[in-house]
């Protein structure tokens, strides 16, 4: 798999997932899927995802060659610090 199908499967798969979680009380709902970062290493590709959605949700793809599989992670984000030294 190259990176470009890589990152259109893993934007395909964070849409669709955000898409089957939305809360249809509140009608159609217009939202982007962006990559934040993403890698490829030899045969494996790994990505972090989010949306333009204010849901503090964030997604990591990562695509393993060797079984030609593709592993979805779901975080939410609880809590921004700063951390002083």
């Amino acid at each position: 798999m190259t990176n470009e199908e890589f990152l259109k499967l893993a934007k395909r798969t964070v849409k669709d997932y955000t898409t089957e979680h939305l809360d249809k009380s509140d009608g159609e709902v217009d939202f982007c899927v962006y990559v934040v970062w993403s890698c490829k290493t030899l045969q494996n590709s790994k990505a972090l995802l989010s949306t333009t959605l204010c849901d503090g949700m964030y997604y990591e793809c990562t695509y393993n060659g060797d079984k030609d599989e593709m592993y979805f992670d779901a975080y939410k984000k609880f809590e921004n610090r700063v951390i002083k030294h």
